[in-house]
């Protein structure tokens, strides 16, 4: 992947979470952790202040990109989202999200073109921000939680751990190759190649 720090912005990849290192590792954070490998594949880091999220320009696929991380906390993430693309200018087919998902399996990924959010609080404010639920999103499963009487917020607060650990691990490179394959190929051919069923 090929880094460029003055390439024009033509796509937000933003990757939900919370900031903090109490959330690091944390299932609700697999957004960050995406974005993170992103940066590492491409050498560059995701540290500059703007549009109230952690961001660095780059090209990803041969596409002009703002990686972001929003600082907002994730019930908050669509005021960072909507203020980035407002000033680049990009429109919401050209905004990648990526979440974590209770309603997958621990390490499945599902490429969506548009939809509702499902229950997803980041997802949600984004929709009320940007005014429309017409943006890709990549969704990594983090599994349900264990007992229905278990709190929701417990679970997608808690660190990822053992074999959940080790799954998501590898998910979160499959996710970065569904971005590049996203940008370069598109998203009907990210779609095909891992929305596996």
């Amino acid at each position: 992947m090929l880094f460029c720090k003055k390439a024009p912005v033509t796509w937000l990849v933003v990757g939900l979470g919370n900031p903090g290192d109490q959330y690091d590792n944390t299932r609700h954070n697999v957004g960050f952790a995406v974005t993170d490998e992103l940066a590492r594949r491409g050498g560059f880091s995701i540290q500059r202040l703007k549009h109230k999220a952690l961001t660095q320009s780059a090209v990803i696929g041969g596409q002009g990109v703002l990686v972001m991380k929003p600082v907002t906390y994730m019930n908050l993430s669509g005021e960072a989202v909507a203020d980035a693309a407002r000033f680049y200018k990009v429109a919401p087919d050209h905004v990648l999200v990526i979440s974590d998902d209770v309603d997958l399996p621990v390490g499945k990924l599902r490429l969506r073109k548009s939809g509702s959010a499902g229950g997803h609080n980041g997802l949600k404010n984004i929709i009320q921000h940007l005014g429309t639920d017409q943006f890709p999103r990549l969704k990594v499963g983090v599994g349900g939680k264990p007992h229905p009487d278990y709190d929701m917020a417990s679970w997608v607060l808690g660190k990822l751990q053992g074999q959940d650990k080790a799954v998501m691990d590898q998910a979160v490179e499959r996710a970065a190759d569904a971005v590049e394959c996203l940008l370069e190929q598109g998203l009907e051919r990210a779609m095909n190649r891992f929305n596996q069923k």
